[in-house]
C-alpha cells in the first residue's frame, strides 16, 4: 500500500489508538508531486554545475601542462597548430643594412642670391623658370647689365639670381627704407623680415653697397622696341633705329586679320610672352624660311638696333602690324607689298641673341598683342 494512500482518521472506540485509513486526499497528491519535481530540477541544475566545472579544470590543465616543443630543425612541421617558438637563425639570408655616411639633407628655399653664367641658348624667359623666379625678377635684378632689355644676354654674361621674386638691389647713399620699400612697391616689413637681408631690427640701418632682397618689389619697364610706322606715314629714323628704317608713304596689299604661323616650327625656343618681353620666340634653324603671317606692306626691312639684328616688319593695313627679328638674312625690301605665307626672310641669330629662333611680334593700333591670340593652334 502507497504512502500516498494513509492519513489520520480519528481515534477508535475500543482502544482509543489512532488509525490510519486509507483515505486517498488528491491535494496531497498534488503537493507530494511539485516537491518531488522541485527536487529533481535541483539535482539537474547541481549536475550540469559538476559538469561545466570539470570542463573548466580541464582547460586549466591543458593550458599549464600543455606546452608545445620545438622540432628538430630538419624535421619539417606537419600540422599549423603545432608551431615552433621563434628561434633567431644562425645564418640569415635577409638582405643585409650597411651604415651610410652620406645623409640626405632636404631641400630648403635659397635666402641669397646666386651667380649665374649666360650660356648659348638662354633666354630671360627659360633662365627664370629653371631657378623658379619670374622673367620680371631676372630683369629688375640686373638692370646694370641688361637695362630692360631681354635681347641684352650674350654667352658669358654674369647674372644675379634672386631667392624669390622681387628686386635684388645694391644700397645707395642715402637710400633709407621707407623710400626703397615705396619706390620698388612693396611693404616696408617684407623687407626688414626677410632673413637673408640679415638687418638688425633693433638697428635696422643698412651700409652702402650692400646687396639686399626685396621681396615681392617691381617697378617700371624700359621697353626696348622699335617703332612700327604706318605705311602711310613718313618713315622712322635710320640713325636712331638702324638701317632697316624705311621712309615710309607707301601702300599696297591689306590684310586679312587672319594669321598663320611665321615659322615652319610651331614651339617656344626662347622667350614666351611676358611683360618684359612683348613678343614670342619660335624655334627656327639658321636659313629656314620665315614667312609673312599676313598679307601687308613692308615698312621695315634690314638692321635693327636695340639687339634686333636683321628684322622685317609688315604694316597690315586694318590696325595690325608683326615684327620678325633676329633673321640671318631678309627677303623684301621697304615699300614691297607681301602675300601671306611669301618667305620674307631666315632664321638666323643676328643681334642680342643666344641661340637660332624668330623673335615675332604682333601690334595692333600701336599697342602689342600676345601672338598667342592670333596665331592658330600649334
Amino acid at each position: 500500500m502507497s504512502i500516498f494512500n494513509f492519513i489520520v482518521n480519528g481515534n477508535t472506540p475500543k482502544t482509543g489508538i489512532p488509525v490510519i485509513t486509507r483515505n486517498f486526499s488528491w491535494i496531497s497528491g498534488i503537493a507530494w508531486l511539485i516537491a518531488l519535481l522541485s527536487v529533481g530540477v535541483a539535482g539537474f541544475l547541481g549536475w550540469h554545475r559538476w559538469q561545466s566545472d570539470q570542463s573548466e579544470a580541464s582547460v586549466e590543465v591543458v593550458n599549464v601542462t600543455k606546452q608545445p616543443t620545438q622540432p628538430p630543425r630538419d624535421q619539417a612541421i606537419n600540422s599549423p597548430t603545432d608551431l615552433p617558438q621563434y628561434q633567431v637563425a644562425e645564418q640569415s639570408n635577409s638582405i643585409p643594412r650597411e651604415a651610410s655616411l652620406n645623409t640626405n639633407i632636404p631641400n630648403r628655399p635659397r635666402q641669397e642670391a646666386v651667380e649665374y653664367e649666360v650660356i648659348l641658348g638662354d633666354s630671360v624667359f627659360s633662365i627664370a623658370f629653371e631657378n623658379g623666379v619670374s622673367p620680371e625678377t631676372i630683369l629688375w635684378s640686373n638692370y646694370a647689365s641688361l637695362k630692360d632689355n631681354p635681347h641684352a644676354l650674350v654667352p658669358g654674361m654674369k647674372l644675379n639670381i634672386p631667392p624669390t621674386n622681387g628686386v635684388y638691389y645694391q644700397w645707395q647713399i642715402g637710400d633709407t627704407l621707407e623710400q626703397v620699400a615705396t619706390e620698388f612697391r612693396t611693404e616696408l616689413d617684407k623687407i626688414i623680415s626677410w632673413s637673408g637681408n640679415k638687418i638688425d631690427l633693433t638697428n635696422p640701418e643698412i651700409a652702402p653697397a650692400t646687396w639686399i632682397m626685396i621681396p615681392d618689389g617691381q617697378r617700371e619697364f624700359q621697353q626696348w622696341i622699335i617703332p612700327v610706322m604706318p605705311r602711310g606715314a613718313a618713315g622712322v629714323s635710320t640713325g636712331m633705329y638702324g638701317a632697316g628704317a624705311c621712309p615710309g608713304g607707301y601702300e599696297g596689299l591689306y590684310g586679312s586679320g587672319a594669321f598663320i604661323w611665321p615659322a615652319i616650327n610651331r614651339g617656344i625656343s626662347g622667350n614666351d610672352y611676358w611683360s618684359g618681353h612683348l613678343a614670342i620666340d619660335i624655334g627656327s634653324a639658321p636659313g629656314e624660311a620665315i614667312f609673312a603671317a599676313d598679307s601687308g606692306v613692308v615698312v621695315f626691312s634690314g638692321w635693327a638696333v636695340g639687339g634686333y639684328g636683321n628684322v622685317v616688319a609688315i604694316d597690315h593695313g586694318n590696325g595690325y602690324s608683326t615684327l620678325y627679328a633676329h633673321l640671318s638674312g631678309v627677303n623684301v625690301s621697304c615699300g614691297r607689298s607681301v602675300t601671306q605665307g611669301q618667305t620674307i626672310g631666315f632664321g638666323g641669330s643676328t643681334g642680342n641673341s643666344t641661340g637660332p629662333h624668330l623673335h615675332f611680334e604682333v601690334r595692333y593700333q600701336g599697342g602689342f598683342v600676345n601672338p598667342w591670340y592670333v596665331l592658330p593652334a600649334p
